[in-house]
């Protein structure tokens, strides 16, 4: 008997364990419940709703490759060597197949799970699946990890080029089992439901991120590159939540991009092009996760930076978080996460600068904020863009380089749609003013919306200052 072990894999095609283990003889697969682990991650209510909304529509997949989902609970990841051995040991398994996941904790609970089975005599086989190359297999001249994005980059298209890798063909159907799947519970304990509106924002199942994938190389992906920083325009994929929970994998995304541009990574449709350069970034960051551990132990990948002065001010985070900054497209984007789980990225890095250097509160407040909102929180992705926007991270916006959010929000949201989207109160205002009520209000700013709560110029002088003033900093041109 083989177990498959499912994680952030909840898919039955394109998934490699699964047809490993398939291929080595009859299945059975396994999903570990961990509320007590996910919320020590901090992983949104609207999260892992969506993963048990996905088992859901995973048991349907698998029933009919007559493979049945059992669903055990491991509270805590350290419980998770028990807890398989113990169902190895009542199927009397022969060999465990896991797809591989990054990230410390990740990490340990899979080497314990492989001596445990060890000294119980069960085989246990990793495999490559929710990345396009190995970390570990994409290295500099001199054998170290990337830091800089365009080098990676550079390495990865020669890879691609060469050796593009493929989608799996999904596994034929094995003999039904003389065992029945589990139902899948739908709620854990300590995570709350989400609401109606969110969850059919994002429905669940292989279909659904195939359909989206599909629409979007049909027509939006043609015009990305133009499109993809405009957040009132339909100009993203929206696939981000069904890739961090596996739902598809990044092979049938690039081989989707690669056929609507004639099989090119690097020249042809500018918009395709530029995609595919956002699915190497997600590899990027995976890779830094492995190379770089300290990014998983909420350190700054630039330790000289760990020096910096942040603030501690309550009232200003608590402000941000609740979207009434007084800062129209900052408070939109964040009304955009509370009600939706999802922020359009253009906007991720505007929110994020304007903690990180206009409030000068420490990244790692957004970091965890993001992660209990997001439906598509990824430990490596959501780690990335919060220290390249508060400039501690690898291959990171010069901490010169602050955006302005009014400036931002004129050149990316110019009629004001998406503000008056998500602030009704400033639905009246012409699309001048509705970027900056407080100007457009005089004295007393706009009824019903706050006045901002820093000023932008001396603010960003502030963090200017608190940069040149780091001990050991790294020379950075002014350019």
């Amino acid at each position: 008997m083989q177990l498959l072990w499912l994680r952030s894999d909840l898919r039955t095609h394109d998934n490699t364990a699964l047809n490993a283990a398939l291929s080595d003889g009859p299945t059975v697969a396994v999903y570990l419940l961990s509320p007590a682990q996910w919320q020590r991650h901090d992983d949104a209510d609207c999260k892992v709703d969506f993963w048990l909304r996905n088992l859901v529509e995973l048991e349907k997949a698998l029933a009919h490759l007559n493979v049945p989902l059992l669903i055990r609970e491991a509270d805590t990841w350290d419980k998770a060597p028990e807890v398989l051995v113990k169902l190895c040991r009542e199927l009397q398994v022969q060999t465990v197949h896991a797809n591989e996941e990054y990230g410390i904790n990740e990490s340990a609970r899979d080497q314990a799970v492989q001596q445990a089975l060890d000294k119980a005599g069960i085989a246990w086989r990793s495999h490559l699946d929710q990345l396009l190359f190995a970390p570990g297999s994409v290295l500099t001249k001199s054998d170290q990890y990337f830091q800089v994005f365009s080098q990676f980059r550079k390495v990865c298209y020669a890879r691609l080029h060469s050796a593009p890798p493929r989608p799996q063909r999904l596994h034929s159907a094995q003999a039904p089992l003389k065992l029945s799947s589990d139902k899948v519970p739908g709620k854990v304990k300590g995570f709350d439901a989400p609401s109606d509106a969110l969850r059919a924002l994002w429905p669940a199942g292989e279909k659904e991120a195939k359909r989206r994938l599909d629409a979007f190389c049909d027509e939006a992906i043609h015009y990305y590159d133009s499109e993809r920083d405009f957040p009132a325009k339909p100009g993203t994929s929206q696939l981000s939540a069904y890739l961090a929970a596996g739902v598809i994998s990044p092979r049938q995304c690039l081989q989707a991009a690669l056929n609507a541009n004639q099989g090119e990574f690097e020249s042809g449709n500018k918009g395709i092009v530029t995609w595919v350069s956002e699915l190497i970034w997600r590899e990027f960051y995976k890779h830094i996760l492995v190379g770089y551990p300290r990014v998983s132990r909420h350190r700054a990948f630039r330790s000289e930076t760990e020096a910096l002065p942040w603030r501690r001010a309550p009232k200003d985070l608590e402000a941000w978080q609740q979207g009434r900054t007084g800062l129209p497209i900052v408070d939109a984007a964040m009304r955009q996460m509370l009600e939706t789980g999802w922020m359009h990225n253009r906007l991720r890095m505007v929110v994020a600068m304007f903690l990180t250097k206009n409030l000068l509160i420490d990244w790692r407040e957004g970091e965890r904020f993001f992660m209990r909102h997001l439906i598509d929180g990824d430990l490596a992705a959501n780690n990335g863009g919060w220290q390249w926007s508060a400039s501690t991270g690898t291959d990171a916006a010069p901490y010169f380089r602050i955006f302005n959010p009014i400036s931002q929000s004129e050149k990316f949201d110019p009629d004001g749609r998406f503000i008056k989207e998500w602030l009704p109160e400033l639905a009246e205002l012409n699309k001048k003013d509705v970027h900056d009520p407080s100007a457009a209000g005089g004295l007393f700013g706009v009824k019903g919306y706050p006045q901002p709560i820093v000023d932008l110029r001396s603010s960003r002088t502030r963090a200017l200052e608190a940069f040149k003033s780091l001990p050991h900093r790294q020379v950075e041109r002014e350019a």
